[in-house]
């Protein structure tokens, strides 16, 4: 048997009764992942243990690679049966990692296995992990329900088709699984991709992309249809740090005309062609009243050998350096000055940036508007036991916990709704330690409201209320 009991992390009583009697019984608002809608629309059986939890999951391919295991178990040609093998022989090699407790979580919450997954133990829990994939309680919709998910909003680029989307809201789900727009590819103007990326658009629009102009028309067209199909945030993902020069229209046009001509940009000016559509963008989200999620502080050019043989998000990216605070407030302000700042999420990879990040939900706000800007909740190579502790009691210190809008997975996997509970336990253990110590009053209502807030009443008010 396992470690992980009904009052797992749960150091106090009073955060086991939190846990149990508030916490565990909410709702799921996963409001940025990277599920596969095909795969949601589709509900078609799994085929093994291996495809569902580690084909896609580079959090796994990343701690396999440390500990030496061949890339062909890894991500190559092996079969299915010797890649499980090869996890299951690093899984114990990750205590103290993330990893170690999620894993532990997934397969007694998803297959109710209690036994830590070994070398020794691999093929039997094959089998019967297997076993139980093929039944209707297993598939993606039933997985969904059971953990009792409400809302999923994936990351979807704007020449998506949407279809998966709208296959799914003409099913009989207890759930909604909207799209949430991934804005990287419209600001990559300086990326090979971006070429083959624009006819797209320009197809799907029926606008012959020629200047500027045209481009922003061909944008907004496939907004509105993103709204059709019932979008309510958008993302962007900045590697490294963040940099905004507010940039007029003409040097846009002039600058764009150059991509569109095939003429490379400098580095300077690349900043400022992305500055104006950022900008730009902002205003088109506020103006559809759409959240606005910004992610900061990746490193993604590592392993040149790797990136080529895997991809862009083959689980080798790095932590980068500190955000330009200046730059993101001066982008901020921009959009705030007309009243077109769009409730928005700051994420940072960099622990280095949470006071500056959670001092910034402070510093733009609206009349009649709670949690306007927020201190997103801890993500990557922060989403562990310490790292949400943080990101927790760094917002308390620097602005207002109480209007928290709690955790989301950024995951592939739909078993990675295990991490809701994973963030409600140390959650609940936080307050319960507070009350207890009396830093806070102990006082059962106050502390249950918190709980139910940080857990699923402040997400649901942010993402619908206006």
């Amino acid at each position: 048997m396992t470690f992980i009991q009904g009052d797992f992390l749960l150091y106090n009583a009073t955060g086991r009764s939190l846990y149990h009697h508030t916490a565990a019984r909410l709702p799921i608002v996963d409001f940025h992942n990277h599920i596969d809608p095909e795969m949601v629309a589709a509900n078609a059986p799994f085929q093994t243990v291996q495809d569902v939890w580690v084909a896609g999951d580079p959090y796994k391919h990343r701690a396999m690679r440390i500990c030496g295991i061949p890339e062909r178990l890894i991500t190559g040609d092996a079969p299915a049966f010797e890649k499980f093998v090869a996890w299951a022989k690093c899984l114990t090699k990750t205590v103290g990692n993330p990893l170690f407790h999620w894993s532990c979580m997934e397969l007694q919450t998803i297959f109710g296995i209690d036994e830590l997954l070994t070398e020794r133990n691999a093929a039997d829990i094959w089998e019967r992990a297997n076993a139980l994939l093929v039944t209707e309680a297993f598939r993606p919709q039933a997985i969904l329900k059971k953990f009792g998910v409400e809302l999923l909003c994936t990351s979807d680029d704007l020449a998506d088709s949407l279809e998966h989307h709208r296959a799914i809201a003409d099913q009989n789900v207890p759930f909604q699984c909207l799209p949430s727009l991934r804005s990287d590819s419209i600001i990559a103007v300086n990326q090979p991709t971006f070429s083959a990326w624009l006819p797209k658009i320009a197809e799907q629009t029926g606008v012959d992309i020629t200047d500027l102009a045209t481009f922003k028309r061909a944008v907004e067209t496939r907004l509105d249809f993103f709204v059709e199909c019932g979008c309510l945030l958008a993302d962007h993902s900045f590697d490294a740090g963040f940099r905004y020069v507010a940039t007029d229209e003409a040097t846009a046009t002039y600058l764009l005309d150059n991509v569109l001509n095939g003429t490379a940009l400098s580095s300077e000016q690349t900043v400022q062609l992305q500055s104006h559509l950022l900008l730009f963008l902002g205003q088109a989200y506020h103006h559809r009243r759409w959240r606005m999620q910004l992610h900061i502080g990746a490193f993604r050019y590592t392993s040149s050998r790797l990136r080529a043989r895997v991809g862009g998000a083959g689980g080798f990216a790095a932590i980068g350096q500190t955000a330009d605070i200046a730059s993101l407030s001066r982008f901020l302000d921009d959009l705030d000055k007309t009243q077109q700042l769009s409730r928005t999420i700051l994420y940072t990879l960099n622990p280095a940036d949470n006071a500056a990040f959670a001092s910034l939900t402070g510093s733009f706000s609206e009349d009649g508007v709670v949690g306007k800007i927020q201190f997103g909740p801890a993500w990557w190579y922060n989403d562990h036991y310490l790292g949400i502790i943080e990101q927790l009691t760094t917002l308390a210190n620097y602005g207002l916990l109480s209007t928290a809008i709690g955790m989301t997975t950024d995951s592939r996997s739909i078993f990675s709704m295990t991490r809701h509970d994973y963030y409600r336990r140390i959650l609940c253990n936080l307050v319960g330690n507070w009350a207890e110590s009396g830093q806070l009053p102990n006082d059962d209502a106050l502390l249950k409201n918190l709980i139910k807030d940080l857990s699923y009443n402040n997400i649901k008010y942010w993402l619908t209320n206006e």
